[in-house]
């Protein structure tokens, strides 16, 4: 045989050879979607399990660490480790204590590699339960294995493997991460570019906030603590595109170069810029916190801080004082414009509260009731805003605890924090008897962040425009002092990776402001009624909290509102549909039927029929309705309609508590008897716990089900004829499938939800 004959048969071999040779794969077309699509629902933002955050190409070279972000028991606070802040690049992240999960280890394929292995060879049963064994809890204790631990590891934890507990990789998506591992792993981000609209809307406000001048310094520093949390997003911008407002070493023009203070009111150096940073990586639902910038938002803030005389001295520094009372510091820019604008965007203020780091763990949420709504005090008649002498008196007292962690003094600061609080309760209390008594017109009603809904779902929580649901136990009437130091001991001050003092000081002092706001809603009741409806909101051991922390109430000043003496609250949730029905963005009659229609007037007959059917659960304590005892906090119904199309509900589980005054032993405190349940339009969780998938023609029977079901195993027939378990072999698609609804409905507050607290049932 010739050479040239040879050489014919090779170049015919290698081209036969060609297709199963693996081309290099490319992170961003490749890997990224994988991971967003199978990993991020898990792993991403602060709660990832081993700081593993897959939701970008830096989290992935970043890698794992044993330390958990969130860690109520630490005697010490804990290095930040906020991504795109505290390092960049794998090698600043491991002299920070991650280690790689992508590199291979000798002989030993990367860590990743021998995680998918462990969940390939260990695969569950479809849609079967989960071992009870198994522990998919979010407060489980995770292993983070090293690759030199790993095979311990696997001999111990054999199901544990990636992804966890929950259906797998298909077999092309395991190749290619397997083949991307292989090929070492190379990593490329494809940063986000804003666009041209979005650069000259950026110069803008940039301009704005980095203006010379003592009032333009203040107001900017002002709004870049309120806004420093916000996913900003532009009039004419681009789909997905997201900024976050940032401090950095060099100005408009320049590549950014963040600042990286444990808290956005620390001090930042001497020469800083404010500057809008485009948000990289997967957009998550939990963290999705929008504010719409615009031509028109710019000429507001123009309008309520620069209209006026004003005048500021000095520009006061970041020492523990200034963070720890936000009225002092900013006391020269006027209040009104302060307030102002936080109640032109209370649902963002509200849900930062809700989305922020703070929000995580039923300790964490426990401060709060399972469903309230929340209304604001007007301007015009907040004494804060209106009298300059009261304004005086209260400032000092506002002042807020968290600044210092000493562990040996937390009952000593407690203590200071809490009856200096109470005394500015007692001012308050008097000036507001010396001043016109409350009438609807004390309601702030200037749009529709007017009127907001708050729904706990035991270790997580939402919050929504509009009223929700049946008449809430309480209800928020907040101020501006409540509203400032809510945001401030929540948002701003709050540090997650702080001390056990930290995070004590914090949830007791918003214990104070919940009294507040409830207590000053109160004020809105007949004088008679005030001390009954307190008396079922601290039942039990929360009359020994009125008794040792709270301020009393007032009994004696009257309200103009013209309430019954019976059932006064219910008269105020009626009148206050009816008369603000024109800012109630969420009309709800699933929930409070009153005519016997109880649906949607605007939707398709058969989803009217479907709405129907379902407004049998809702609105009935467990008492009456057992099966409440075994549904989770946040149910998701995917209703199929005949046409091919398909609705969403979220059915919310609403805890009954004797009260929600004290940070431990809540079971002590809950009422499973009272327990109802809200049924909604939309997906009003960030945090599914489960998914029941049925036709339209089925809603009927799934009801009657439900009705019937008095037990858990009679619940458990429910779950095996219609529910999507976290093994069912189309898991993802359903799971998904709710936030693509968010997408069709509301593109513009759309993310990737978490699995975390997907149950076993």
């Amino acid at each position: 045989m010739s050479l040239r004959t040879l050489a014919s048969l090779f170049v015919l071999f290698m081209l036969w050879m060609r297709p199963t040779v693996a081309e290099d794969l490319s992170y961003s077309r490749d890997v990224q979607p994988i991971f967003t699509q199978k990993c991020v629902a898990c792993h991403a933002c602060y709660d990832s399990p081993c700081q593993l955050n897959l939701g970008s190409a830096e989290g992935a070279a970043r890698g794992a660490n044993k330390l958990p972000v969130y860690d109520g028991g630490r005697t010490k606070a804990q290095e930040t480790t906020r991504l795109y802040f505290d390092a960049r690049g794998a090698d600043a992240w491991q002299r920070k204590g991650f280690h790689s999960v992508l590199d291979a280890n000798g002989a030993q394929a990367a860590l990743m590699a021998r995680m998918l292995e462990l969940g390939r060879s260990n695969p569950p049963v479809p849609n079967a339960r989960l071992p009870a064994d198994l522990d998919i809890s979010i407060n489980r204790q995770n292993q983070c294995p090293l690759p030199e631990e790993f095979d311990d590891y696997a001999r111990k934890h054999a199901r544990a493997g990636m992804p966890f507990a929950v259906t797998g990789l298909s077999d092309a998506e395991y190749q290619t991460l397997q083949r991307w591992l292989a090929q070492g792993a190379p990593v490329e981000e494809q940063a986000v570019q804003p666009s041209a609209a979005e650069t000259r809307q950026v110069a803008d406000w940039e301009n704005l906030l980095n203006a010379p001048g003592a009032r333009e310094v203040l107001v900017g520093r002002w709004l870049f603590e309120h806004l420093f949390l916000a996913h900003l997003y532009f009039e004419g911008g681009e789909p997905g595109h997201f900024f976050q407002l940032v401090r950095s070493r060099t100005p408009s023009g320049q590549p950014i170069d963040p600042i990286a203070t444990r808290r956005p009111n620390e001090d930042p150096g001497n020469n800083f810029y404010y500057r809008l940073w485009p948000i990289q990586g997967v957009i998550v639902h939990k963290t999705h916190i929008t504010y719409a910038l615009s031509a028109a938002k710019m000429a507001r803030v123009k309008e309520l801080f620069f209209s006026g005389d004003w005048v500021a001295d000095q520009v006061p520094g970041y020492g523990a004082q200034r963070r720890a009372n936000p009225f002092e510091t900013f006391q020269a820019i006027p209040a009104q414009a302060r307030y102002q604008f936080m109640l032109d965007n209370a649902e963002y203020f509200v849900r930062t509260f809700i989305r922020g780091p703070v929000c995580r763990g039923q300790i964490a949420t426990d401060v709060i009731r399972d469903n309230f709504w929340a209304l604001f005090q007007a301007p015009a008649h907040d004494l804060y805003i209106t009298d300059p002498e009261y304004r005086e008196q209260a400032t000092p007292l506002l002042a807020m605890p968290g600044q210092f962690d000493e562990i040996g003094d937390l009952l000593g600061l407690w203590r200071s924090y809490r009856d200096k609080r109470n005394e500015y309760e007692a001012l308050r209390m008097a000036a507001y008897a010396e001043a016109p008594v409350p009438s609807w017109s004390h309601i702030w009603t200037g749009n529709d962040n007017a009127l907001l809904s708050i729904f706990r779902q035991y270790d997580s929580a939402s919050v929504r425009k509009g009223l929700i649901g049946e008449v809430p136990q309480t209800l928020w009437w907040m101020d501006y002092p409540l509203f400032e130091r809510t945001y401030y001991q929540l948002v701003v001050n709050f540090d997650v990776f702080g001390n056990v003092s930290h995070q004590a000081q914090t949830r007791l002092y918003f214990d104070l402001i919940r009294n507040g706001a409830e207590v000053n809603f109160l004020r809105l009741m007949p004088a008679e009624s005030r001390a009954a409806l307190l008396g079922d909101w601290y039942q039990k051991s929360g009359k020994v909290k009125m008794w040792l922390d709270y301020q009393s109430i007032d009994k004696d000043t009257p309200s103009a509102l013209a309430l019954p003496e019976k059932d006064p609250k219910r008269a105020f949730a009626q009148e206050l549909l009816s008369r603000y029905a024109g800012i109630n963005v969420r009309p709800d009659p699933i929930n409070r039927c009153s005519d016997g229609r109880c649906f949607r007037p605007g939707v398709a007959r058969e989803v009217q029929d479907v709405e129907q059917v379902l407004s049998r659960l809702v609105s009935r304590p467990a008492a009456g309705l057992k099966v409440i005892e075994q549904l989770p906090e946040a149910t998701l119904l995917r209703v199929e309609t005949s046409d091919g199309r398909r609705e969403i509900y979220s059915l919310l589980r609403n805890r009954a508590h004797s009260n929600v005054a004290f940070m431990l032993g809540e079971e002590l405190r809950y009422q499973p008897g009272l327990d109802t349940l809200t049924l909604y339009p939309g997906v009003l969780s960030s945090y599914p716990n489960f998914i029941f998938n049925l036709k339209a023609g089925e809603v009927d029977a799934f009801v009657s089900a439900l009705e019937k079901a008095k037990d858990g195993a009679a619940f458990h027939q429910v779950v095996e004829r219609w529910g999507i378990r976290r093994t069912h072999p189309e898991f993802w698609s359903y799971f998904h499938d709710l936030a693509a609804f968010i997408r069709e409905t509301e593109p513009a507050e759309a993310g990737e939800l978490d699995m975390n607290r997907y149950q076993n049932l």
